[in-house]
């Protein structure tokens, strides 16, 4: 039995980053020699066992065969004749096949070191094209090391392009697409993931909605970078430069998708985008089972973006409208995330990443007057039930118009 390190833990310690999770592989053995050490049982497709005191994976060696559609259409063979060489080919990329041993001693058959120094994603073998989940990891990996001068080779770009064409992406499960989607989303630079999707076709397939926004125009005056999907690009960006969380990253990617349904005569103009894009926002939602907070801020700022844009205009009664949409009495922090999302969406314009969004603090100072708004004397002068909610929303209006007169 021999037991080797492999994976992002080697590729990671080489670039001399922190190594978070370590993945072992095991050759030579079986799993009756690997449950008599105490290692327990995980997982019914392949043999995994978590060691018995740290809890980590470890892997039998093994081989696997395309026998179906999608991501989990192989089937797998482990046994002590697997050679460790034979467990790295099935891996996707030259920098993720690595092993080493417990004197850090390199095992590296298909030159993952050699792809490190020179910054290369390249596919192990052409078995790549057999997972479209790898079209998806591919891209997550180019967001999370673009940073470093990562670029995907030419021939595994192709290969993902011939992934996109077969339709094997539709094979893919909402739940194992969002995975990848909110990992890649929360890398260092999100909008490269996006990017490198559309280089290879996959961006059409799996959010067709955000394919459609690049090469639509939007008012110079406005958007400087003009092109409504780098404009998308840049506000995600912009989310990740200032460390959002995947709510609001997730609202970014989204909040403009009405902007691809505007009809070419109306370019560049996007009247109502804001109201054409909930059908579309809607359905990417659904498409990938987003998490409910995703789908609602999502949906929110699809709407009511340019309503943050305008904030200083608005007068008190659209102005109160905004904030009993998002709940700001009980749900306070939607409405904040609403705010820096818009921000972002300010920021994500060519020249423009530096301007102040003055919108901000006048729309938390506005949240915060309207939730200072006392109950309690309302009830004492005997309001209740809908006479008290329509008394409440007098005085908020009333605390409101104050408010805008003060500014």
């Amino acid at each position: 039995m021999q037991i080797f390190k492999v994976g992002g833990a080697v590729r990671d310690r080489l670039l001399g980053l922190p190594v978070t999770d370590i993945d072992w592989v095991v050759v030579g053995a079986t799993a009756d020699e690997m449950l008599a050490k105490g290692y327990r049982p995980v997982g019914a497709d392949f043999p995994v066992f978590l060691h018995p005191k740290t809890g980590e994976e470890y892997a039998l060696a093994r081989t696997e065969r395309k026998s179906g559609r999608g991501y989990g259409g192989f089937t797998f063979h482990a046994s002590p004749e697997v050679t460790l060489e034979e467990d790295l080919i099935r891996r996707d990329l030259t920098i993720n096949a690595m092993a080493e041993d417990d004197q850090q001693n390199l095992t590296d058959p298909y030159h993952g070191q050699r792809d490190l120094e020179a910054r290369i994603l390249r596919h192990v073998s052409p078995a790549f094209a057999e997972d479209p989940l790898r079209v998806l990891r591919v891209a997550r990996f180019a967001a999370r090391y673009a940073g470093l001068g990562f670029t995907v080779a030419p021939e595994t770009l192709e290969l993902m392009r011939q992934l996109s064409e077969s339709g094997e992406l539709q094979a893919l499960t909402a739940e194992r697409s969002w995975k990848e989607i909110s990992r890649a989303l929360m890398e260092d630079q999100p909008q490269v993931f996006i990017q490198v999707l559309r280089d290879c076709g996959a961006l059409k397939e799996l959010m067709p909605e955000v394919d459609a926004l690049f090469g639509v125009p939007q008012p110079e005056a406005h958007h400087p970078e003009i092109d409504s999907g780098i404009h998308t690009l840049s506000v995600l960006g912009q989310s990740a430069l200032h460390q959002q969380p995947l709510t609001v990253r997730w609202a970014c990617l989204l909040h403009d998708l009405g902007k691809g349904l505007t009809p070419k005569e109306e370019w560049p103009r996007h009247i109502a985008h804001e109201h054409t894009g909930l059908k579309l926002i809607k359905a990417v939602n659904e498409r990938f089972k987003a998490p409910k907070d995703c789908q609602e801020l999502a949906l929110l700022m699809g709407q009511y973006h340019t309503h943050g844009h305008r904030a200083l205009e608005l007068k008190a009664s659209t102005l109160l409208e905004l904030l009993q949409s998002f709940d700001v009495y009980r749900r306070p922090q939607r409405f904040e995330e609403f705010i820096v999302a818009c921000e972002m969406d300010a920021r994500g314009r060519k020249g423009l990443e530096q301007r102040s969004y003055p919108q901000a603090d006048y729309l938390r100072g506005a949240a915060s007057v309207a939730r200072g708004v006392a109950v309690q004397p309302l009830l004492e002068k005997g309001f209740k039930g809908p006479e008290l909610g329509e008394a409440l929303k007098r005085e908020r209006l009333k605390a409101l118009k104050a408010y805008k007169e003060n500014r």
